[in-house]
């Protein structure tokens, strides 16, 4: 007979570590919650997938950045002239004149060319499939669209050609492309003429200032942050909803990691839908791109093509952060069979490892300079330094709002229930204005950083608009030809005058060339009193007068004088023209004209040249406008079009901005604006989930006789403070790294309060947020809410 307590004791077996199947299976049970949740567990994750596909749709655009730049490169140099193997290609079977027709129209430029084929094979232009014959064009959709409109109807005159065509996607930088190929048998060979045998030319491109790589570094990280900080806010909506039902699956027998993986899986389905929705968002807005332009942005659909690797880093990377940040956050969760408790609330946040997060940050950016940015290890240092200074933002933002909240006391009855609420849990304001802090911190960064380097893109013209608006040159195969654009110029409706010269070169009489094969030759302009009193400090002047003008931009200009003394015999133009210079001819200074040049050389009237014996010149001329005319200068246009399609025509202006980095700037300002809506859009549905998640509180508040506007105002307040905290976090968090990055290239800042724009508009999207929220928030004070299973 053995006793009960001599039976040998068995210890309790040790807890064994699921294996991957197990936490498969969790992930699993978790995902089939989701799915049998009711109406309750879809809603919460449609709220995440939403939240998660916007997210996913916004870096599926950045990733197709590179195809799209590739694609629409290819396509600008596949229609660029191809001038054959050499520079002196021959005429032939194959070969076709072509002139530069382009021009501006109000403030778009139209781009093309005028066509004469020599043989019977010219080359084919991509995107078109038959060369217009004399008098025809190919356009584009969009020329298309513009010259039968009404607002085309000036446009309408100067490109005058029959429409035999329309060029395709492939001959076109975008949907919204401006392109014309006209027919002409008119085109002579000459020095605005190029012949050519193909299209297609692959030109070297120059490497880009590093000073754009920081800006192009800086939007880039800018611009994803805050993506990044949305997509772990929406896959943790309906935090406290699911903290209660994993208390129950504690009361069933679940261990903790049990029941934190199975939340992962609840948030994986939300997030799987996510990237569906995700996909299907980015192909409707690549779709909507090729029909509406954004700031002079849009793009062919097949363009935005995301590179395979981004595609899968993207597809795989979401979905695993969602579950390491749904077991991250649970860590700060007690949950036992009778209850949820949050713990690390009594001693508060500790600041010691967030802080460290923007000080490795800004240690990255002081130690980068400028020559950095030519590297991979400086872009990958600047791109480190920018992230860890903006993601420590938003760690320390949810520290600074929990310090501030609880010092509150006291006040009216709304500030007291927001106060309350924010100082039981600050997770919920916080995460809503994550996204909108680090994008306005990075916004005034960017604009701090954009302004600094401003001067640096805008150079000064020198030309002075006042005195002329519009500036016009062309080679004519004669002087006759170029006399006529000088009158025809000053009958053109609004033009108030001309200031046009017949431009030529001289050289003297049987001189030879030195022995580098070079002819010395001075510059020799012909032109009216009025005019040469522009171009020279002339104290009087009546026509056969001349004049040697010192003093111009080029020095060597005055050395090449000397072969035009008073009294000496010129051969100007080419075929030379026999030419003696007056003996009474003046030495005077030269003098900036409205185009910002200084002139150096033979100012001539008509009476002491003939301009019609000038075998080869060309003409400039700067028109001045009355600009109450309307579309003035589009009449001045037309004008020098009926006179030679291939006339180069410009507007003055003080400044000239560098192209490459407008269109850096136009893209940026695209981009800024798809994420702030992004963040809004986060905002709103975070929102919404928080006021869920209390419907049955509310609900509760209006039975015992709370008013809804009293409600409605703590709700307010309960967004508004940590609006406040965050706009001060965003503001000093920016300028900081403004400066440094302006530090980074040698440039001082300029305006410590650009801040002020920004943010205005951070406070102005949270405002509208909240608006929107009210009418969810009154339809779940009803008493519906009080409802419970």
């Amino acid at each position: 007979m053995t006793l009960l307590d001599d039976r040998p004791t068995r210890t309790a077996p040790a807890p064994t570590r699921p294996g991957l199947g197990g936490r498969l299976r969790d992930l699993g049970l978790g995902i089939r919650f989701a799915v049998s949740g009711g109406r309750e567990g879809w809603i919460r994750a449609l709220l995440t997938a939403i939240g998660v596909g916007l997210g996913v749709a916004l870096l599926l655009g950045a990733a197709s950045v590179p195809t799209f730049q590739q694609e629409r490169d290819a396509r600008g140099d596949a229609r660029q002239l191809g001038v054959g193997t050499d520079d002196r290609l021959k005429p032939g079977d194959r070969t076709m004149l072509a002139v530069d027709a382009s021009s501006e129209y109000r403030d778009v430029t139209i781009g093309g060319y005028l066509l004469r084929p020599e043989g019977a094979h010219p080359p084919l232009p991509p995107g078109v499939d038959k060369l217009p014959g004399p008098g025809e064009m190919v356009v584009s959709p969009a020329l298309d669209r513009l010259l039968h409109s009404t607002e085309g109807k000036l446009l309408k005159e100067r490109y005058d050609y029959r429409t035999v065509g329309t060029i395709h996607d492939a001959g076109l930088d975008n949907p919204f492309d401006l392109y014309v190929y006209v027919g002409s048998d008119s085109i002579k060979d000459g020095t605005d003429t190029s012949r050519i045998d193909h299209f297609g030319m692959n030109y070297p491109k120059e490497p880009m200032d590093p000073v754009l790589i920081v800006l192009i570094v800086l939007a880039c990280i800018v611009l994803l942050v805050p993506v990044a900080i949305f997509i772990a806010t929406a896959v943790r909506f309906g935090g406290e909803r699911r903290d209660k039902r994993l208390a129950a699956l504690r009361l069933v027998g679940a261990d903790v990691p049990m029941t934190r993986r199975m939340a992962a899986g609840e948030t994986l389905f939300g997030t799987l839908v996510g990237l569906v929705l995700g996909v299907v968002f980015f192909l409707a807005g690549r779709q909507l791109l090729g029909v509406v332009e954004v700031w002079r942005l849009s793009a062919f659909p097949s363009d935005f093509v995301p590179v395979p690797a981004l595609a899968v880093l993207i597809l795989v990377a979401v979905p695993l952060a969602s579950v390491a940040v749904t077991v991250f956050a649970l860590r700060s969760v007690v949950i036992e069979p009778l209850g949820v408790v949050r713990s690390g609330r009594v001693r508060g946040r500790r600041l010691w490892w967030r802080l460290p997060v923007p000080v490795v940050g800004v240690a990255l950016l002081l130690a980068s300079g400028p020559g950095d940015t030519l590297g991979t290890r400086g872009v990958v240092q600047i791109s480190a330094g920018i992230a860890f200074t903006l993601i420590g933002l938003v760690l320390v933002l949810p520290w600074v709002v929990e310090a501030t909240v609880r010092r509150l006391r006291g006040g009216p009855v709304p500030w007291q229930l927001a106060v309350r609420r924010l100082q039981l849990s600050t997770d919920g304001g916080s995460r809503a204005v994550a996204g909108i802090t680090i994008a306005v911190a990075g916004g005034i960064a960017l604009q701090m950083f954009t302004v600094g380097i401003n001067d640096d893109f805008n150079k000064k013209t020198g030309q002075d608009p006042s005195r002329a608006q519009l500036g016009a040159s062309a080679g004519f195969a004669s002087g006759e030809l170029a006399e006529r654009m000088v009158t025809e110029f000053g009958a053109t409706k609004g033009v108030r005058s001309v200031i046009g010269t017949v431009d030529s070169w001289a050289s003297r009489t049987g001189a030879k060339p030195d022995a580098d094969g070079i002819l010395a030759s001075v510059s020799v302009s012909v032109g009216s009193c009025s005019t040469l009193r522009e171009l020279a400090k002339v104290d009087s002047c009546r026509d056969g007068d001349v004049f040697r003008v010192e003093g111009a931009e080029n020095a060597s200009v005055d050395d090449e004088l000397k072969i035009a003394p008073p009294g000496a015999k010129l051969d100007v133009g080419d075929p030379a023209v026999r030419w003696t210079v007056p003996a009474d001819t003046r030495t005077v200074h030269s003098r900036r004209d409205p185009g910002g040049h200084y002139f150096g050389g033979l100012l001539v009237t008509p009476g002491a040249l003939d301009v019609r014996e000038l075998g080869n010149a060309s003409t400039s001329a700067q028109v001045q406008v009355d600009q109450s005319v309307p579309d003035v200068l589009e009449y001045v246009r037309n004008t020098g079009f009926a006179i030679n399609p291939g006339m180069r025509m410009y507007v003055y202006q003080t400044t000239q901005r560098d192209t490459e980095y407008a269109s850096i700037r136009s893209g940026l300002f695209t981009a800024a604006a798809l994420t702030m809506t992004l963040i809004a859009a986060s905002m709103l549905v975070s929102q919404i989930e928080q006021l869920r998640d209390r419907r049955r509180l509310l609900s509760i508040l209006v039975a015992y006789g709370t008013r809804r506007s009293t409600l409605a105002w703590s709700v307010l307040w309960q967004t508004a403070i940590p609006v406040v905290l965050g706009m001060a976090v965003a503001v000093t968090g920016g300028l900081g790294l403004g400066w440094l990055m302006l530090r980074m290239v040698d440039k001082p800042v300029t305006d410590w309060f650009l801040f002020l724009p920004l943010a205005g508009v951070g406070a102005a999207t949270i405002a509208a947020v909240t608006l929107l929220s009210l009418p969810p928030l009154y339809r779940m004070m009803r008493p519906e809410g009080l409802r419970t299973e």
